[in-house]
């Protein structure tokens, strides 16, 4: 063998072992990935309090996400997300929206995750919705007894997710405090909450929210102070790359009162409990051959007892267009009607919102 073939086939396996060495380095060393997602937007009512002589005429900047991910060896993962909100006092303010270790074994559908985690519903159907830049969904939108929202995208606790067969069916279960993320836990009771969607027909859009499916979610709990907390979803979509066809009823049990958990006093026994009826219907169309899409949603709340200003109806729609591949824009109404009778000018000035939203992420 001559000289020239020796330090040929020398220089090759010491190139071959040196890029093996760097694949494996690869593999096997940990990634760290940052991004930002930012929601702002302009808004004007289209009526003037006659009383006040004003109305909404404003931009803002409703949501600021810094996403920090990381990857490390045997299927272990990372995510902290400082969320820049809203306060209702009107400043900006800044809290964590996520942050939680997850672990998915080698060859494994499931994935437990532990911390300040997304809790099974809202994620899922923000993703099948795919315009959270013009608001929350109807189960965090309209207000439960307590004053809050009767979901949140978030809560402190530990669940597992799964999925099977490419997706065709996926769920999470998991054990929350119940508070949500913007406060701590008030007792030692904890909620349950689990979510499965099942495809039942296969469309072009292979996501897990794609094709035609039925999903439920339930969720079991008790408030601080006594009495329950549940609730109940069931779902009918259809997504594909052209357009997307939702529909749902929730159900959700609520104490009544809710004068123990602010002061402390023991709760009446039994607890006076409320139902209340939540319908959504929304559904976007993506115009071929083109970067604009059209949105239309309906919601609809109905307490099973008289509540002044809970009984409600919403409607949006909008047409949107992607700038890039980073930016959207978004115009769209959004008209409120509250069915208690209360037909005062502050009450009428505020039922119908025009909105110009940008959404973009790096």
């Amino acid at each position: 063998m001559s000289s020239l073939v020796r330090r040929t086939l020398v220089a090759g396996l010491v190139g071959t072992v040196a890029i093996w060495s760097r694949v494996e380095g690869q593999t096997t060393a940990p990634t760290l990935g940052a991004g930002v997602l930012v929601y702002s937007q302009y808004g004007i009512q289209f009526k003037t309090d006659s009383v006040t002589d004003r109305h909404l005429n404003a931009f803002d900047i409703t949501r600021a996400y810094i996403n920090v991910t990381g990857k490390f060896t045997d299927g272990v993962a990372i995510r902290v997300t400082p969320d820049v909100y809203r306060v209702t006092d009107g400043s900006l303010g800044f809290r964590l929206k996520y942050a939680y270790a997850a672990w998915t074994p080698e060859k494994s559908p499931l994935t437990a995750k532990f911390g300040l985690i997304h809790t099974p519903w809202l994620d899922w159907e923000e993703a099948l919705w795919d315009y959270r830049m013009q608001g929350s969904m109807a189960m965090e939108r309209f207000r439960s007894p307590a004053a809050t929202g009767y979901l949140s995208s978030a809560d402190f606790g530990a669940g597992i997710d799964g999925k099977f067969g490419y997706d065709n069916v996926n769920f999470q279960i998991g054990a929350y405090d119940g508070e949500f993320y913007s406060k701590p836990e008030g007792d030692s009771y904890k909620d349950i909450e689990a979510r499965a969607s099942v495809r039942v027909l296969e469309t072009d859009d292979h996501s897990r929210v794609g094709g035609l499916r039925v999903t439920g979610y339930a969720g079991l709990g008790r408030p601080t102070g006594g009495g329950l907390r549940n609730r109940y979803i069931g779902m009918v979509s259809y997504k594909s790359k052209l357009f997307t066809l939702a529909g749902e009823f929730g159900r959700a049990r609520d104490r009544l009162d809710n004068l123990a958990p602010v002061t402390g006093t023991p709760a009446p026994t039994p607890v006076p409990q409320i139902d209340s009826d939540i319908w959504s219907f929304f559904g976007v169309l993506n115009v071929p051959n083109s970067k604009v899409g059209i949105i239309g949603r309906y919601d609809r709340q109905k307490p099973n007892t008289d509540l002044s200003g809970n009984d409600q109806e919403r409607f949006i729609a909008g047409v949107s267009y992607q700038l890039t591949p980073n930016v959207r824009v978004l115009g769209d109404v959004d008209n409120l009607w509250n069915q208690s009778g209360l037909y005062t000018n502050a009450v009428n000035s505020t039922r119908t919102t025009g909105f110009i939203h940008m959404q973009f992420n790096f």
